[in-house]
């Protein structure tokens, strides 16, 4: 990254945040997070918008927990937000030994057998506030190219995208879907999230927590190339450290409907949640596009 095409005085608030997370990644894992949960606890309160969204969206994927439950499970929520600052700290700045002592890896044998019998391998995952640092870490073990939405701020952007090519990542933007089938055909496993939001046009309609949602089946299109497998992958906050776990490839997936290869990976998502739910990016306008005229959530 060439600092000087980012002099402009606008963009020294955002110096100072990567001067932050430098120093942030110096600190101990349970400094960390501690000093996480108490920068978690004042966004709660400061970041209106985004509780009203979290407890929305918890409220309807946990019809079961009270109202006490749900705001409990929000705070924890933004506790973990908080915490991912330094998760974000140490996934850039962190050095390579420190960061091999703070996690786990369980089943790498799945992706290394898949990789050694040359299949073209997705590695399915979720938007978890872990996700950054979870790649950091499996850097560590494989190549891999992450498919990842460009930031909105430029210099940010840059600074990221520099870390993650550093660490051994190749970046792949997540519109640019060409780059993403060529490199999916090398041999090179791809990092992908769909659980998001696109619109309607580009999803169709199935459970997820018992409700109708958007949800894209580019998985289920990459996974017709020749020879592909889709390996979930989970990754969360342990009290000592960090867990990453591969499972084993998707059987008899993708079929021929669409409905039913985005329900299979909804259900597979809705697993990965309930391991470690604070975790996951409830702050996301999941629900967002709606079937028929239903009523907005938010």
């Amino acid at each position: 990254m060439k600092k000087q095409t980012f002099y402009h005085p606008k963009f020294i608030p955002t110096w100072i945040l990567i001067s932050l997370m430098k120093l942030g990644a110096r600190l101990s894992f349970k400094t960390q997070v501690a000093m996480g949960k108490v920068m978690g606890r004042i966004l709660y309160r400061v970041l209106g918008k985004f509780r009203r969204i979290a407890l929305i969206n918890i409220t309807r994927c946990f019809p079961d927990k009270n109202q006490t439950e749900v705001k409990q499970l929000t705070k924890q929520h933004f506790e973990s937000i908080g915490i991912a600052f330094f998760e974000s700290s140490n996934c850039f700045y962190l050095d390579n030994d420190k960061l091999k002592q703070r996690y786990n890896i369980n089943n790498a044998h799945i992706l290394k057998e898949a990789l050694a019998q040359k299949k073209k391998v997705i590695l399915l995952v979720g938007h978890f506030t872990t996700m950054m640092l979870a790649g950091r870490m499996l850097l560590q073990h494989f190549k891999f190219a992450d498919v990842y939405r460009p930031q909105n701020n430029a210099l940010f952007d840059a600074e990221m995208t520099q870390q993650f090519i550093k660490h051994g990542s190749t970046m792949i933007k997540a519109n640019d879907s060409r780059a993403l089938i060529k490199i999916l055909k090398s041999g090179l496993p791809i990092w992908y999230a769909p659980d998001q939001d696109l619109g309607k046009k580009r999803s169709v309609f199935v459970p997820f927590f018992g409700i109708q949602t958007a949800t894209i089946n580019a998985t289920a299109k990459l996974a017709k190339i020749d020879n592909t497998v889709v390996i979930p992958l989970t990754f969360s906050r342990k009290k000592l450290g960090y867990e990453l776990n591969f499972s084993y490839a998707i059987e008899n997936y993708p079929t021929a409907n669409d409905t039913e290869n985005a329900t299979t990976t909804n259900q597979i998502l809705e697993q990965q949640i309930l391991q470690a739910p604070e975790q996951y990016l409830w702050i996301h306008r999941r629900f967002k596009s709606r079937p028929n005229s239903e009523e907005s959530f938010y």
